[in-house]
């Protein structure tokens, strides 16, 4: 069974996002943890996470996948914006706690003229602040385009950081079709050497999650445009393949196609209709 969802609105609280994912075909989701371009986090709902969790243990909805804000930069050169950052994620994998077996993604970071070397310390030094051994949560770095200063354009940059990390086993990736077809990595004309050297630098056991997208953008272009599915450089023939590859078929793939509702229907619906059951 293909595990496929969107990301959703969190500003109704989880039941709602469970019963908006399942009324567009979707057998999963991601959300914003907080607003995605900063602000504190709305206080837990006890209520309506004890009925989420019951109506997603009915409809299989996990794992799902919270997405930290775009506000954070674990790299950052102010070290009070750093500090921001540690305080955010470990404030959202507490809360995460309470839904287990979730994931929690982030954007790794800018490391704004500092030089990868710096950048990649310090993102190491805030998931050293965060991540504990017992956590229920796997916490994912997402693949990123490489425009501007960003760290995660290559598997050797994530690589250096999560071993940099004493709780690595808790650490995972998300892999961006969009991102890394931006950042280079020929996936819509050599599917199988981008997981070779995948495997070879991060390990294919690290793959968690994939956010299913298209591009607006050649290949290297180090843009990050996502389009949507079928409809851009990546296109409908290379993504059915990523779908169904023996590697990737059983993960759980989150679109951020430029969608509304009904948009994000209709793509899972294509979805599903060309993943091979086995």
């Amino acid at each position: 069974m293909l595990k496929i969802g969107c990301h959703l609105s969190s500003s109704k609280g989880f039941l709602a996002m469970g019963k908006t994912a399942v009324s567009i075909g979707a057998n999963t989701f991601q959300f914003f943890t907080r607003n995605p371009r900063g602000g504190a986090a709305k206080p837990l709902d006890e209520d309506d996470i004890a009925a989420y969790l019951k109506f997603s243990e009915e409809h299989e909805l996990q794992p799902i996948l919270a997405h930290a804000p775009y506000t954070l930069n674990a790299c950052a050169a102010d070290e009070k914006k750093r500090a921001f950052t540690q305080e955010t994620m470990a404030d959202d994998l507490r809360r995460l706690e309470h839904i287990p077996g979730s994931m929690y993604n982030f954007h790794p970071g800018n490391h704004v003229g500092q030089g990868v070397e710096t950048g990649i310390k310090f993102i190491a030094e805030t998931l050293n602040a965060v991540v504990w051994p017992q956590q229920s949560s796997v916490v994912l770095l997402e693949t990123m385009a490489g425009k501007g200063s960003e760290i995660g354009r290559t598997f050797e940059e994530l690589r250096s950081i999560i071993d940099m990390v004493d709780e690595n086993n808790c650490l995972g990736v998300c892999l961006d079709t969009c991102h890394i077809h931006d950042g280079g990595y020929d996936i819509a004309g050599n599917l199988e050497h981008v997981l070779e050297t995948f495997e070879k630098r991060l390990g294919l056991h690290r793959l968690k999650a994939i956010h299913l997208n298209d591009s607006m953008n050649p290949l290297g272009s180090h843009k990050d445009r996502h389009e949507k599915i079928g409809r851009g450089s990546i296109g409908m023939e290379a993504l059915t393949r990523i779908v169904n590859h023996p590697s990737l078929r059983t993960l759980p793939f989150y679109l951020e196609t430029p969608n509304d509702m009904q948009g994000y229907k209709k793509e899972i619906s294509l979805l599903k209709a060309i993943y091979q059951a086995e």
